[in-house]
């Protein structure tokens, strides 16, 4: 890994301990946390969690030393910065279903708390959401099978008339599979044709919107991950300048420009992060510790953008709306 892809925090010192961590063991903690993006474009993810942290006690450069990587948000970025983190650390967190699944393929002998991941069971993260096993943990994004489904009765509410839309995929990201059978279980009472177009990396945005725009997309639902998450804006942008109403799983998307999103709180998702650690450093077992699921879902609402489009936003569905951005 080239030394501009990450940024670190170092110091201190620990020992790692397969599947747990000791009560006894001396209180100066190492946390190594890799994010898929930028620190421009999620480090207020790592803020939260160390903030979180600090609460509960854990004050950087006195019991813990939070190493952060960021890396681009790809299958084989996330394994290798892993890798680099595993003989220095104490316990290892993870952002996404990427960072989950590269985890879960490198990191079986250090407790691991994976944060925002769709489908831990379906995609062999944990055995059950009660009881994990093995050494993983932590919090998923999806509540239920049907979100998606949500998602694309959402668009359609706004472009009733409008029957082809694309769906935006991460190549390799395995939410792809569990998004597209809620997807695709929907799309024919609807009366929508969908057209997945997939994406290895940022660089590819540009060229998918304009395979939407030659397969005469009328609309767009972005699939959740660790690489739209952290390309937010780009796409938020493009979807504009395509004129393509879109719907979302991350509000952050929707405050840059998109139109619509339904999805939980990423920032309250690191603080539920930060409570995991602190048990395992209690001496917890991450397979005793159930996975927890989103208990509350915000949607957002862009004005601004529907406007640009030439939209009127449902009253029924503004009503509903957790945040209207005018």
């Amino acid at each position: 890994m080239r030394r501009r892809e990450f940024m670190a925090l170092v110091g201190g010192a620990a020992v790692a301990w397969p599947f747990g961590l000791r009560a006894q063991q001396p209180q100066k903690w190492r946390v190594g946390q890799v994010l898929g993006g930028t620190q421009e474009t999620v480090g207020h993810l790592a803020k939260a969690l160390a903030q979180r942290l600090e609460d509960l006690g854990y004050v950087q450069g006195k019991n813990i030393t939070i190493l952060n990587l960021f890396v681009p948000a790809e299958p084989e970025a996330e394994e290798n910065a892993i890798r680099s983190l595993l003989p220095n650390i104490d316990l290892l967190v993870v952002g996404g279903t990427i960072g989950g699944v590269a985890a879960k393929k490198v990191a079986s002998r250090v407790p691991v708390v994976f944060l925002s991941v769709g489908a831990p069971v379906d995609i062999g993260l944990v055995e059950t959401l009660a009881h994990p096993g093995g050494n993983m943990t932590g919090t998923t994004f999806e509540a239920a099978a049907e979100t998606y489904a949500k998602r694309l009765q959402i668009l359609k509410e706004i472009i009733p008339t409008r029957e082809r839309v694309a769906v935006l995929r991460a190549q390799g990201d395995a939410n792809v599979p569990f998004a597209m059978a809620s997807l695709d279980k929907l799309a024919p009472a609807v009366g929508v044709i969908l057209t997945p177009i997939d994406v290895k990396s940022p660089d590819d945005l540009p060229a998918a919107f304009d395979e939407m725009q030659r397969s005469r997309t009328e609309g767009l639902i972005v699939i959740a991950g660790a690489l739209t998450y952290a390309n937010s804006r780009q796409i938020a942008n493009l979807a504009l300048a395509y004129r393509l109403p879109s719907c979302h799983a991350f509000r952050e998307t929707v405050v840059a420009g998109g139109l619509v999103s339904i999805g939980p709180d990423q920032l309250a998702i690191r603080r539920k992060g930060a409570a995991y650690i602190d048990k395992i450093f209690r001496g917890a077992k991450p397979a005793d510790l159930p996975v927890e699921q989103p208990d509350r879902y915000e949607m957002v609402v862009n004005l601004k953008t529907a406007k640009a489009l030439g939209l009127t936003i449902p009253p029924a569905l503004l009503a509903r709306a957790d945040e209207v951005i005018e």
